[in-house]
C-alpha cells in the first residue's frame, strides 16, 4: 500500500478580512465592555472559532428576546434584516455591526435600486442567515433562486427594472450558470457593476482549482454550516479529486488516506490556521513526509472596525488564528 508522501497547502485558505474583522469585533467588545457579550448568530460558522469565543465572554443568541436591556449585542458576520436592526434599536442596546463590508455593499446597492423602483431576483441558499439579511433589507420584492430550475419558474411582477444580487459565498460556477439561465429568462436585468460573490470565495476556489489536478485527495477545513467551506469540498469533487470536510484534525479518517500519496489541504474562510496546523500533524502522523505551499494570490486586505472599537478606543486582545 502507498502511503502519503506529500501535503500540499492551498494558498490562499483559511481566515478573510471579514471573518478577522468580525471576530476581533467580538474580542475587542468583551475587552472593553465585560462578559457578556452577546452576538446574533454565529459570529462566523466555525464551531472552534464560536467554542474559543464563548469561552472569552460571548453569548450566542438567535431571538434578540434573549438579550437583557442594556446589553451590548454583536450582529454576526453575515449580516441581519432591518427588522432586526430596529428591534435591536428599539430594546436600547450598544449595537457593534459586524457584518461583512462585501454583504454591507450588496444590501446598499439593494436600498439604491429599491429606490429607483428595482425588484431583485437573489441567487443564494434559502435559510442561510446571509439571504435572510439580504432578502430581509425590502418587505418585499426580492425572489430568491436557488438553482437554474428556480429561474424558470420565479414570478416578478415586471421584468423592466429587474436587478440581480449574489450571496456572497456561493461557487463561482453555479452562480455564473445561474446568472446566465437569469439573463436568457431577463435579458433586461441589471447585473452588479463588480460580482457580489466576495474576492475570498473567488481566491479560495481558484486555489482549489489549481490543487485539485496536482492531488489524489483533498481535505477542507470548515465547518458543516459553512457555505464557503462546503462550496470547497464540491468543487474539488466535481473536478474529478476524491473530497472530505472536517471540523477538526479529530474526524480524519486513515481509510481516506489509503493508497493516496498526495494530499491537498484548504481551509474555508471561517477557519482559523490553527486547525490546518493540526490537521496537518495528524496527516503527518499518518506518514507523510513533507509538507509544501502552493504558490498564490496573498491577501493583504484589512477592513477597518467600527468606532467605539478601533485600536485606541481599546487594548487588543489575544486573537484568534
Amino acid at each position: 500500500m502507498s502511503r502519503v508522501e506529500e501535503v500540499i497547502l492551498a494558498e490562499p485558505r483559511g481566515f478573510c478580512a471579514g471573518v478577522d474583522r468580525a471576530i476581533e469585533i467580538v474580542e475587542r467588545a468583551i475587552a472593553k465592555f465585560g462578559a457578556p457579550i452577546y452576538v446574533r448568530h454565529e459570529i462566523v460558522h466555525n464551531t472552534f472559532v464560536v467554542n474559543e469565543l464563548k469561552s472569552k465572554g460571548a453569548v450566542f443568541i438567535e431571538d434578540l428576546a434573549e438579550v437583557p436591556p442594556g446589553a451590548t449585542l454583536v450582529f454576526s458576520a453575515h449580516g441581519v434584516s432591518k427588522a432586526v436592526q430596529a428591534e435591536a434599536r428599539a430594546r436600547g442596546f450598544e449595537i457593534f455591526d459586524a457584518t461583512c463590508p462585501l454583504v454591507t455593499k450588496v444590501h446598499v446597492e439593494v436600498a439604491k435600486l429599491a429606490k429607483e423602483g428595482y425588484e431583485f431576483i437573489m441567487i443564494g441558499h434559502k435559510g442561510h442567515p446571509e439571504v435572510e439579511g439580504t432578502m430581509g433589507q425590502l418587505s418585499g420584492g426580492i425572489h430568491l433562486v436557488e438553482d437554474v430550475e428556480d429561474v424558470a419558474r420565479v414570478a416578478p411582477s415586471q421584468s423592466e427594472k429587474l436587478a440581480v444580487v449574489t450571496q456572497t459565498t456561493l461557487s463561482v460556477d453555479d452562480a455564473a450558470e445561474i446568472s446566465a439561465a437569469v439573463r436568457a429568462r431577463f435579458p433586461k436585468v441589471r447585473e452588479p457593476k463588480q460580482q457580489d460573490i466576495c474576492y475570498a470565495t473567488q481566491n479560495r476556489q481558484d486555489a482549489v482549482k489549481l490543487l485539485s489536478p496536482q492531488v489524489d485527495l483533498v481535505i477542507v477545513v470548515g465547518s458543516p454550516t459553512s457555505s464557503n467551506s462546503n462550496r470547497l469540498r464540491e468543487l474539488a469533487q466535481r473536478l474529478g479529486t476524491e473530497s472530505y470536510m472536517v471540523d477538526s484534525a479529530a474526524e480524519l479518517r486513515p481509510e481516506w488516506f489509503e493508497g493516496k500519496s498526495r494530499v491537498g489541504l484548504t481551509a474555508g474562510a471561517s477557519a482559523p490556521e490553527v486547525l490546518v496546523r493540526e490537521v496537518t500533524d495528524r496527516i503527518k502522523a499518518l506518514g507523510a513526509v513533507s509538507v509544501r505551499k502552493m504558490d498564490g494570490i496573498q491577501e493583504t486586505l484589512k477592513f477597518p472596525l467600527p468606532k467605539g472599537l478601533k485600536l485606541d478606543d481599546v487594548p487588543a486582545p489575544g486573537h484568534i488564528s
